[in-house]
C-alpha cells in the first residue's frame, strides 16, 4: 500500500479506520480526502477479512458510516466511500469478469492488489486538469486564486514551467491567504506562493477582506474545491462563495478545477443545507465569552466551508475535461464508469481509454 497503516490496525488490535484516515492524510500531504477513505477502506479489507459478499458489504457499510461521522466535515472523504461503494457493487454485477461465476475472493484480490494504483492515479490526475485548464491562463493575464488546493497549484505552476518555451504565458497571481491552523502556523496557500515566486511569477498575496478592491486588476478567477455536487456546485473553503458573487458582479470568469473522483451525492439547496454542523454564526452574551471564545476560534479555522451555487461558475475544470456546471452534468453512475481507472488494472484501463478514443 502506499502508506503504512498506523500501529491501531496491527493484527492483536480492532482495525480503526480513523485512525488510519488520519494517518493517510499526515503521512502524504498531496493524499485528498476521498482517496485517503478510498485507501483507508482497503485496508479495512485488508485487515478484516470476509468470507461472503454480504460480509464485505456489511463491513464497508459500518465503517463508512462510523467514519463519517467521526469526521466534522465528512463531504469530502464521502465522495471517496460513496464511489468505492458503488465500484464494488458495479464490480459484484459483472458475472464471469472476474474468475468462474464472479468468484468474489477474485474480486477481493484484485480490489487488495491494485492498491497502490489510487494514489498514483489521483495524483495524475492534477496533471490532465493541469493539460485541460492552463489553456484557460492567457498571456498577460491575472489570475486570482484562494486556498491551498493542490490542484490549483499543479495547473498554475504547470503554466509557469511553460514560460520560455514555445508554449509561454506570461501571467500574475493575486492569491487570498486566510490564517493557518493555530497561532504560529503560516498562512494557507503560502507553499505555492512560495512554488510560483521561485519560476518567475510575480504573485501579490492579499487578506480576504481585499478581495473585493483587488478583483478589478484579474482577469480570471481559479478556484479548486471539496466536493462537486449533483446540481453543479461546489462545497470549498468559507470565503469561496462570497468571491464567486464578486465574480459574477464584476464579470469575471470564475473557473473551479476539482479531480472527478471529489463528485459528491450531494444535492444543496443553499448554505445551510450542507449535512455538517458549523458554528459560523454563533449568538452570544456577555456571560457567553469564556466558553464561546473556543467556539469562535474553530469557526474561523480553515476547516469551515460554504456553498458556491452553479449559477456563479463558468466551467469545471476536471480529468474528464471541461464541463458546464449547469448542464450535462455526469450522474453518479456515469462517474463509477469515469473512475474505473483509478481501481482497475494498468490493462484494463488502457483498454477502455483505446475505446474512448475511437469514440
Amino acid at each position: 500500500m502506499a502508506a503504512t497503516a498506523p500501529s491501531s490496525s496491527s493484527p492483536s488490535k480492532p482495525f480503526d479506520i480513523v485512525a488510519t484516515y488520519n494517518e493517510l492524510l499526515r503521512s502524504d500531504p498531496d493524499l485528498t480526502m476521498p482517496i485517503a477513505a478510498i485507501e483507508a477502506l482497503v485496508l479495512l479489507l485488508t485487515h478484516s477479512p470476509s468470507s461472503t459478499i454480504s460480509e464485505t458489504l456489511d463491513l464497508l457499510e459500518k465503517s463508512t458510516t462510523h467514519l463519517k461521522k467521526s469526521i466534522p466535515n465528512p463531504i469530502g472523504l464521502s465522495a471517496g466511500t460513496d464511489l468505492f461503494q458503488r465500484y464494488l457493487i458495479t464490480t459484484l454485477q459483472r458475472p464471469g469478469q472476474l474468475g468462474p461465476a464472479g468468484d468474489f475472493n477474485a474480486i477481493r484480490a484484485h480490489l487488495l492488489s491494485n492498491g497502490r494504483l489510487f494514489i498514483r492515479r489521483a495524483k495524475e490526475s492534477r496533471d490532465k486538469i493541469a493539460a485541460f485548464g492552463r489553456g484557460f491562463v492567457r498571456d498577460g493575464s491575472t489570475v486570482l486564486t484562494n486556498g491551498g488546493s493542490r490542484v490549483v497549484a499543479s495547473l498554475l505552476q504547470q503554466a509557469a514551467d511553460e514560460k520560455g518555451g514555445p508554449s509561454a504565458v506570461r501571467f500574475r497571481v493575486i492569491y487570498v491567504l486566510s490564517p493557518g491552523k493555530g497561532d504560529s502556523a503560516e498562512p494557507e496557500g503560502m507553499e505555492t506562493v512560495r512554488a510560483l515566486r521561485a519560476k518567475g511569477v510575480p504573485v501579490s498575496t492579499i487578506p480576504e477582506s481585499a478581495v473585493a478592491y483587488s478583483l478589478g486588476k484579474a482577469d480570471i478567477v481559479i478556484v479548486g474545491a471539496e466536493g462537486v455536487v449533483e446540481n453543479g456546485g461546489i462545497v470549498s473553503r468559507m470565503g469561496t462563495y462570497q468571491i464567486g458573487l464578486l465574480a459574477k458582479a464584476m464579470g469575471k470568469p470564475f473557473y473551479v478545477v476539482a479531480e472527478s473522483h471529489k463528485f459528491v451525492r450531494l444535492y444543496p439547496l443553499g448554505q445551510y443545507d450542507l449535512p455538517i454542523e458549523q458554528h459560523v454564526i454563533d449568538f452570544k452574551t456577555e456571560e457567553d465569552i469564556a466558553d464561546g471564545a473556543k467556539q469562535q476560534s474553530l469557526a474561523h479555522s480553515s476547516d469551515v466551508v460554504d456553498f458556491t451555487p452553479p449559477h456563479l461558475i463558468s466551467a469545471l475544470i476536471t480529468d474528464s475535461g471541461v464541463l458546464t456546471p449547469s448542464a450535462n452534468m455526469p450522474s453518479s453512475k456515469e462517474f463509477v464508469g469515469l473512475n474505473r481507472d483509478i481501481f482497475d488494472s494498468s490493462e484494463e484501463a488502457q483498454r477502455r481509454n483505446d475505446i474512448r478514443s475511437e469514440r
